[in-house]
């Protein structure tokens, strides 16, 4: 089973995704995110906690990960995010993330 870094990674390459908690945030009030993955490592707490609850709302599926810095390159940035937002897939499958 794929990781979910390999999917943000695949979806980064094939796909359209974005980066950095206000624009995720955006793409979920939009409605046109199709996954979002956050770093648990992110302080302070507050920047990111919101993004579960607009993503319960908006029937949204998300995915904590354990690092910023790992998240960052999967995306293919070389600096830590906190929030990737998976708009198109590309040749990610979304589906093998439960």
């Amino acid at each position: 089973m794929a990781s979910t870094y390999d999917i943000v990674e695949k979806a980064a390459k094939t796909g359209k995704v974005d980066k950095g908690v206000n624009e995720v945030t955006k793409a979920v009030e939009r409605g046109v995110a199709k996954l979002v993955v956050f770093a648990s490592d992110v302080d302070p707490k507050e920047l990111t906690q919101h993004l579960p609850i607009l993503c319960k709302e908006k029937n949204i599926k998300f995915v904590e990960v354990d690092s910023r810095e790992k998240l960052g390159i999967s995306v293919g940035i070389n600096r830590p995010t906190a929030a990737v937002a998976v708009m198109q897939e590309g040749e990610a499958k979304l589906d093998s993330i439960n």
